[in-house]
């Protein structure tokens, strides 16, 4: 959706869209990142846009930076070169910016205001480079949303769209759509909302109005004119911000023949019997088990089945899968005298297994799935958990050059797919394992403990 539009105009009034309040039954955006970098087209976006995100991170301690591409010279074209706009726009970000987060990082690329697409490449550089700081690492990246209607918005949403990095996560934040648009015909789907406390509110207000050169006018001459004038201004005095996720791509899942001719190639792939890393990461994956047994049990992944036969003491059913055959067959002849076990092959997600489980393992898998299929596993095994159940994952929090994406990424996903309570965490710098279940309770609450 996009739109031509004139900013002179009143454009939709906010009591339309309070009234209507389409962003109502959205989900909430989630900040269980490890840093988030907000990209501004122009100095003022970032207040408008995103100053409640900005605010919240400086609240819960989510380290944000603020990346302004471009000088902001060209707001007033018909102003000729009286003012300096370019130095007081960057002044009242400075100033707007440590309104909503004093400990916010604050970059300012100086591109020329009016050329992002001419700029393009040079400008995705500028930015990589600042996502280069948080590699490795979850980030979330809020941009002007690609749909927003004004050129400059728009290319900025597309070039953090084609970033590319595994570990980060785009929105988009609306500016200009609550001028054009109304709410009978806006497409909802991929929307978050972020609720702003009074504070946030208030500090957004105050940072607003840093933006004079924008909300106030600069001359009675044609031309003139605030940009953000009062009616447009009172669309981001409000308690919600909407953020639109980025559009899911199919990606790539890891191709299985590479697995097929490297289980052929390695008797003991990844060490599993003989790094004492392997076995130290099973023993603390068994150890977070919330129940001493389990009646039904699935295993995501089994590899060659070390850890299948050390679940299998624990489960009194027990099925493990994977997608290589020389896996399933090494799986199997180490299990083949446990009567609990059966080991079978099959390409996940696509071929999942019927029948419903109290125990789901999900080990160093679903990194090797693009995000359609790490999707897909995350709403499979979610629909095949009994009412009283238990959801275990533990990934390689390092890259992997031929993975899909990174372990926190994994389990950034999977806290949001699965919709579960989270009953455990323990990170690393090598690993994160997490525990979920269907129903509340601690270990010590279900025995009365607590």
């Amino acid at each position: 959706m996009s739109a031509g539009f004139d900013h002179r105009d009143p454009g939709t009034l906010e009591q339309t869209w309070a009234d209507a309040a389409p962003w109502r039954a959205a989900p909430p955006l989630h900040l269980d990142v490890d840093a988030v970098v907000v990209l501004a087209a122009h100095p003022d976006d970032e207040t408008l846009g995103a100053g409640g995100l900005v605010a919240r991170c400086h609240a819960v301690g989510v380290p944000v930076t603020v990346v302004i591409v471009t000088d902001g010279g060209a707001s007033h074209p018909l102003l000729g070169d009286d003012r300096d706009l370019r130095r007081e726009r960057r002044r009242e970000a400075v100033d707007a910016v440590a309104d909503l987060a004093p400990s916010a990082g604050l970059v300012f690329l100086g591109f020329d205001d009016g050329r992002v697409d001419e700029q393009r490449a040079e400008i995705a550089a500028r930015v990589n480079a600042v996502l280069a700081g948080v590699a490795d690492r979850p980030v979330l990246v809020a941009a002007p949303w690609w749909g927003d209607g004004h050129r400059d918005h728009r290319v900025l949403g597309e070039i953090a769209l084609e970033l590319g990095a595994p570990s980060v996560e785009v929105v988009g934040y609306p500016i200009w759509l609550w001028h054009w648009a109304t709410p009978d015909a806006v497409e909802t789907s991929g929307w978050q909302v972020l609720q702003l406390t009074d504070a946030e509110r208030a500090a957004k207000s105050g940072a607003i109005a840093r933006h004079r050169t924008q909300v106030e006018p600069l001359s009675p001459l044609p031309g003139g004119e605030a940009i953000v004038h009062d009616g447009m201004r009172a669309h981001f005095l409000r308690a919600e911000e909407v953020y639109i996720a980025a559009p899911i791509t199919a990606g790539a899942s890891a191709d299985i023949a590479a697995f097929d001719d490297f289980f052929r190639r390695h008797d003991d792939p990844w060490g599993f019997e003989t790094r004492w890393y392997e076995a130290r990461k099973r023993a603390v994956l068994l150890a977070a088990l919330p129940r001493a047994s389990f009646a039904t049990a699935l295993e995501l992944g089994c590899a060659n089945g070390v850890l299948t036969a050390e679940l299998a003491g624990r489960c009194d059913d027990l099925l493990a899968v994977d997608a290589s055959e020389p896996a399933v067959r090494a799986a199997s002849d180490r299990t083949r005298d446990l009567a609990n076990v059966r080991v079978e092959q099959r390409v996940l997600p696509g071929a999942w297994p019927a029948g419903r489980f109290d125990l789901v393992v999900l080990s160093e898998l679903a990194y090797y799935l693009g995000a359609d299929d790490r999707d897909l596993l995350a709403r499979s095994i979610r629909g095949s958990l009994t009412d009283d159940a238990v959801v275990v994952a533990c990934h390689w929090r390092r890259r992997i050059d031929d993975a899909a994406t990174i372990g926190d990424r994994v389990h950034l996903e999977l806290s949001r797919s699965l919709g579960l309570h989270r009953i455990a965490r323990h990170e690393e710098a090598d690993f994160v394992l997490e525990v979920y279940a269907t129903a509340p309770g601690s270990v010590a609450e279900r025995e009365g403990l607590a």
